[in-house]
């Protein structure tokens, strides 16, 4: 099984080719170019696995939460390549897709991601393995820092932005945590490798399906908000 993993959920840009033997992956600092970057990316990738669009079995995004407009561009760009490629399109939520990248690194089996949401708000979320599968302890969500939930016992580790930016994230789960990593982003080789189960089990759905998971839905700030500095 071939398929393309695409994420554009944050400043990072990253694209992934491949299956069960490992992924072929590209990742840029993308800022605000990801419309620019993501299909030269999936372009130079695709050639450096030897892999045709219409040989894929699937193409993948992270769905969010994240960047409001990265998440559209992912998801249109899968969206169109799938239709061309007559492929099935699968949705990986962006914070599982954190954890299983700290899985990769270092086996982590209990993580806590979390990604700045901006207006003083997170996106944070829970995850623990249990040798074959990712399950979901807090399910993904939009706070304020300091009223973050807290997963259930001890020996989680913190992934993300999320805690970089926000101090009070850490305070909040500070016993809960044993560790923490704000350098720790999604990418689209832990997008991939959550992806391929569901592929295999034929969950993945048609082209007009995909949508992006933005947890909240408020694009617009008020006078009053922009006044005090907060930004989307």
């Amino acid at each position: 099984m071939k398929i393309l993993a695409l994420d554009a959920s944050t400043g990072m840009c990253s694209v992934a080719v491949g299956g069960e033997e490992g992924f072929v992956e590209r990742s840029i600092a993308a800022g605000h170019r990801h419309s620019e970057l993501l299909l030269p990316m999936i372009q130079a990738v695709l050639g450096e696995a030897g892999v045709g669009v219409k040989a894929l079995d699937g193409i993948a995004f992270g769905s969010g939460p994240g960047s409001f407009t990265g998440l559209r561009i992912a998801c249109g760009v899968a969206q169109g390549l799938a239709l061309g490629a007559g492929a099935p399109v699968l949705g990986i939520p962006t914070l599982a897709a954190m954890a299983e990248t700290a899985r990769s690194r270092d086996g982590s089996r209990r993580v806590v991601a979390a990604l700045d949401a901006r207006m003083r708000e997170v996106y944070v979320a829970a995850y623990e393995y249990d040798g074959s599968a990712w399950r979901e302890c807090v399910a993904p969500t939009v706070v304020a820092p300091d009223a973050a939930p807290v997963p259930p016992g001890s020996g989680w580790f913190g992934v993300g932005a999320g805690f970089g930016v926000y101090p009070a994230l850490r305070d909040r789960l500070d016993v809960a945590l044993t560790r923490c990593d704000a350098t720790i982003l999604p990418n689209a080789s832990a997008v991939g490798a959550l992806a391929l189960p569901g592929f295999a089990s034929g969950i993945g759905g048609p082209a007009r399906d995909a949508a992006p998971l933005y947890v909240r839905h408020r694009v617009a700030l008020t006078t009053a908000e922009r006044a005090t500095g907060i930004v989307l």
